[in-house]
């Protein structure tokens, strides 16, 4: 038996010209498709907790290191203890 084809669906969406102009410079700016700056934006806005939506993970643990070395012993104690009592 022959395989069928998965039937793709298409979308067509419609919107203010100089809008689509300011995506595809900001797909542009940043090297990805126009499709791929729009489905960041609605996965963005959907997801609440934003940890699915990560695009760099090397950058993202480099921050999270770097607000960690910035704050002092104390500080960081006082916050376990705040999140224990609460």
């Amino acid at each position: 038996m022959p395989k069928l084809a998965l039937k793709k669906d298409r979308w067509t969406i419609t919107f203010d010209p100089s809008l689509k102009d300011r995506v595809q410079e900001e797909a542009r700016r940043l090297r990805i498709y126009p499709v791929q700056l729009l489905e960041s934006l609605v996965r963005e806005r959907l997801n609440p907790y934003g940890l699915q939506s990560i695009r760099d993970s090397v950058d993202y643990v480099n921050s999270i290191r770097e607000d960690s070395a910035q704050k002092s012993e104390k500080g960081f104690l006082s916050e376990i203890k705040k999140w224990q009592k609460s």
